[in-house]
């Protein structure tokens, strides 16, 4: 009874069918021959299962390059390809008025857009620089003038001790500093201007400064001096600098102990091209010193870093009231009665949020960003849709061509793809033209934004949102003659007999109105600007 239930089962037939795709010709029959003997005589010795998993595993050991026949699927796609680029290419030679228009309106668009998105990047993007952007604060505080309330940068001298000693647990630094401000150097006899900045040891830590020479710690000593690599080299040359003798002012000495690698443009530090050490800065100026341990005067910079777990909004609660303690043990009642507020504000805030209204903040630079991406957009947008009315208007005069390739034996899809090639390799020559537009513009572009921006070729995510755009334009551009054009009957088109009722010109119509919809936008308000 079992012997007659095995002779009904078979051989696994997905299994057979994927020996049939992939085997050579050749070896075909007698492979097959061999494997079903093997599948009985196994059947006959243990379960169907293990015949089946054991006549799979024979499957697979033929799966070798001497035994694979060559699938000519791809081949044949790429042959294809290479024809449509070739036709495509020179239809575009053939009509050149309209490549110019067309490529060049839409490189124009795209170069616009990338320029504005590069800037928008380097706003977006300012003061990463520094590796603990995400942890760096900066204190400022309120203060209340009748109806009024103004918010300050500037803090006591003695916060910095204050908030190590009271509040170590919210911060893991804390540095005060002075405005960067240009200052006299004097090198033996010759004399340089230079913006520099007093500020305590753990500026450089905190600020991430590379050091090309010379330690982290080295403004702990009050007699040292760090200083940029470009400033190093316009005083002191080619000559290595470390230990050099520099005078600030007049009489205050000091010797380079470190040389840190110029901090970008995208940093509020940029301009920082040296750095003295803290208590050198009483040592200098007598009013300092003398007000140091006073509460009523602000006259510092205070940077701090958050503590693990921390947020800038958990230690602004903790420091809110800090102020109006001090004032009130020292009697400051001048000061006590302006209610100060003290607050945490983040160095991802610094640069897009950097405006305050009546206490409150009110933006920024921020509010120009998304004024030009806005721009941007709709720059783009106008490109896009110049692109695709030339595409659709230039498609009805190709009915004919649409009709002689179907009577000759292309299919639909064939026509589809042809048409999409097309579109995105227009897309693609109008994105190569852009990139040329921006190489010769970012020098000018660069003067008036007061940037020093570059094209990020070796940066993945440039390239991949540029094919991605090319390929999506290219996509949308091409799918009204892809799918409307490769629709039609041969005879039909042969004949020019193809109706054109109103759902064919309705895209084109509403692309043409929503056009100069976004043009007379765009120059109004420009015209109010």
């Amino acid at each position: 009874m079992q012997r007659r239930e095995k002779e009904h089962i078979q051989p696994p037939k997905l299994a057979h069918r994927f020996l049939k795709f992939f085997l050579k010709d050749e070896f075909l029959e007698e492979v097959e021959g061999d494997l079903e003997e093997k599948f009985w005589t196994r059947l006959e010795e243990r379960s169907s299962r293990r015949a089946k998993l054991s006549y799979w595993y024979e499957v697979s050991q033929y799966v070798r390059p001497f035994a694979i026949k060559q699938l000519d699927i791809f081949p044949r796609q790429t042959i294809m390809l290479k024809h449509y680029l070739l036709i495509n290419w020179r239809n575009l030679l053939k009509n050149k008025g309209y490549s110019f228009i067309n490529i060049g309106g839409l490189g124009l668009g795209i170069a616009v857009a990338m320029l504005i998105g590069l800037w928008i990047y380097d706003e977006l993007t300012f003061n990463t620089y520094h590796d603990n952007y995400e942890e760096i604060g900066w204190l400022y505080q309120h203060r209340v003038y009748g109806a009024e309330t103004e918010t300050w940068m500037n803090m006591p001298f003695a916060t910095s001790e204050e908030l190590s000693t009271s509040y170590g647990n919210h911060f893991s630094q804390v540095v005060s500093g002075t405005w960067a401000w240009e200052h006299i150097l004097r090198v033996d006899e010759e004399v340089f201007m230079a913006t520099g900045s007093f500020m305590e040891p753990d500026a450089p830590d905190l600020l991430s400064l590379e050091l090309t020479a010379g330690r982290i710690d080295a403004l702990a000593d009050p007699s040292s001096i760090i200083v940029s690599e470009s400033l190093a080299k316009r005083i002191f040359g080619i000559s290595d600098p470390m230990g050099k003798r520099v005078l600030i002012g007049a009489t205050t000495e000091f010797r380079v102990a470190g040389v840190y690698k110029d901090i970008p443009e995208a940093s509020n530090f940029n301009e920082l091209l040296f750095i003295a050490p803290w208590e050198a800065y009483f040592t200098s100026y007598s009013w300092a010193r003398n007000v140091r341990n006073s509460w009523g005067v602000n006259a510092s910079q205070i940077y701090v870093k958050l503590a693990k777990g921390t947020t800038a909004e958990a230690a602004s609660a903790a420091v809110k009231d800090m102020l109006i303690g001090k004032l009130e043990e020292s009697g400051d009642e001048v000061s006590l009665n302006l209610q100060p507020e003290v607050f945490v504000h983040p160095m991802s805030k610094w640069h897009l949020y950097d405006n305050f209204e009546n206490g409150v903040n009110t933006g920024g630079r921020i509010t120009n960003v998304w004024l030009f991406g806005i721009i941007s957009f709709f720059v783009l947008l106008l490109a896009c849709i110049n692109f695709m009315n030339l595409s659709t208007a230039r498609s009805e005069k190709r009915v004919r061509e649409v009709g002689i390739r179907k009577a000759i034996g292309s299919q639909q899809y064939q026509l589809i793809q042809q048409f999409f090639t097309e579109s995105i390799l227009v897309a693609f020559l109008g994105f190569l033209l852009a990139i040329g537009i921006v190489v010769l513009a970012l020098p000018w572009f660069n003067e008036i934004s007061d940037k020093s921006i570059r094209l990020p070729f070796n940066q993945p995510l440039f390239w991949l949102s540029g094919i991605g755009f090319t390929l999506f334009t290219g996509l949308l551009a091409g799918s009204y003659p892809a799918f409307y054009l490769s629709s039609f009957k041969s005879i039909n088109a042969l004949k020019g007999s193809v109706r054109r009722g109103r759902a064919s010109t309705l895209p084109r119509k509403v692309l043409v109105v929503l056009q100069f919809t976004v043009s007379i936008t765009l120059i109004i308000g420009t015209a109010i600007v």
